[in-house]
């Protein structure tokens, strides 16, 4: 059981610098923040790339890829002919976002990573790689735990920076050894700030994914509980079902 956890682990961390994590230390404020110009910008670039080839520009990935990390945006098939350069704040530009595009099928909308999420994961999963095994501490759902970092020889837990807010939100290990981001901070101060019921049984990961250019990316899903609080909505015994 280690060993298999181990070759996915290793598996993981190395999706992770593939996909963008280890991101160029260009520190300029402009390209830590999302900016609805350059959005719009390569929104138009791929509509016309679109219009005239009759697919979208992206990169060639696994069938099984992460859905938020699927559908990578191919900047080298739009620069320079719709597009003069790669935006400032995206990976390739020493930026913390990767571009993506969102519905690609109904609706191909752009969308940001933020890589910053993908670099405290990557380095959770290096350091569970040097205990063998992931430190569980407290149970949060039947299959979705804290991480133990006393155990790790850690005085502080690792933290991602919110792309919706000025929260940092922790990280959380399943029982399958995997690390996540947990946005149910993120969620709950949405849901009560614009006064939300939704319904019990959907991902209400889709309430940001709808107002915000971010996506939550190396997320769980997440439903309502009966109080209308986030919580986890996963089962490793059903994903094959």
């Amino acid at each position: 059981m280690k060993n298999k956890w181990k070759i996915s682990v290793m598996l993981m961390v190395l999706t992770l610098i593939l996909t963008g994590c280890m991101y160029p230390t260009d520190e300029r404020a402009e390209n830590q923040i999302p900016d609805q110009v350059q959005l719009d910008g390569v929104q138009r670039a791929i509509d016309e790339f679109r219009a005239d080839t009759g697919v979208l520009p992206i990169k060639t990935r696994d069938m099984d890829t992460d859905i938020f990390i699927k559908y990578l945006v191919d900047f080298d098939k739009l620069v320079p002919k719709y597009l003069a350069n790669s935006p400032g704040n995206s990976y390739e530009k020493g930026g913390i976002f990767q571009y993506i595009i969102w519905d690609p099928e109904n609706n191909p909308t752009v969308k940001l990573v933020d890589l910053r999420a993908a670099d405290a994961i990557r380095d959770m999963n290096i350091r569970f790689l040097a205990t063998k095994y992931p430190t569980y501490k407290e149970p949060i759902t039947t299959y979705v735990y804290t991480i133990d970092y006393e155990k790790l020889g850690m005085a502080k837990e690792i933290t991602v920076p919110s792309p919706y807010s000025n929260n940092q939100l922790p990280l959380v290990v399943s029982t399958d050894g995997h690390v996540y981001v947990d946005y149910s901070i993120d969620l709950n101060l949405f849901i009560k700030e614009n006064n939300l019921t939704p319904t019990p049984g959907e991902d209400i990961r889709n309430l940001l994914i709808e107002a915000y250019p971010v996506v939550p990316a190396y997320s769980l899903p997440y439903t309502v509980n009966e109080n209308n609080e986030p919580v986890f909505m996963f089962d490793p015994t059903k994903e094959n079902e």
